[in-house]
């Protein structure tokens, strides 16, 4: 876990970074132990009035597609800085349009023990066709927990960046 703090220098670090005309704006920089995540606005692709939702939704993946391959060798090489420097992988994304997509990006492993209340909750979702697997099952309920506690979350974050601030000024704090 890392302090607001820290996360507003990363943020920092990568809005100096980064070309200028790379993004229209940096909308989010993420970061967990394993990954940082850059997320930026691209501009949408200029369609006719009144054409299908079809057709708008097929010209906003071409500008995304068309923006991942063209900027490639640019993102590559600051996420090689930053990888060095944070030691944490970096994942790139883009909004475009309302739409948001993300680029190639950690999936990291996990591993837990489950009784047999649990696990019975994620083959029921297996049998329902909600998952093929259980790590699958296991991922959707997770993003389900995600989806529904964003209040909750965000201040259990709050808590944990004020012990760290806590712990950071105790007698162990020079140590370091």
């Amino acid at each position: 876990m890392i302090t607001q703090e820290q996360r507003e220098k990363l943020r920092g670090w990568f809005a100096g970074r980064l070309p200028d005309d790379l993004f229209e704006e940096l909308v989010e920089v993420t970061v967990d132990r394993e990954e940082i995540t850059v997320v930026g606005r691209i501009p949408g692709p200029k369609v006719a009035e009144g054409v299908s939702d079809a057709e708008r939704e097929a010209a906003v993946e071409g500008r995304i597609q068309e923006f991942r391959e063209r900027t490639r060798e640019t993102r590559v090489g600051v996420a090689r800085e930053a990888e060095h420097q944070f030691r944490r992988k970096v994942s790139w994304g883009v909004e475009c349009a309302g739409q948001r997509a993300l680029f190639t990006h950690v999936a990291a492993p996990v591993m837990t023990r489950l009784r047999q209340p649990e696990r019975q909750v994620l083959d029921t979702l297996i049998a329902g066709g909600v998952a093929r697997s259980r790590s699958e099952a296991l991922a959707w309920c997770v993003r389900l927990v995600q989806k529904h506690t964003d209040d909750w979350l965000a201040e259990l974050r709050d808590s944990l960046e004020h012990v760290e601030r806590v712990r950071a000024q105790g007698p162990d704090a020079d140590q370091d």
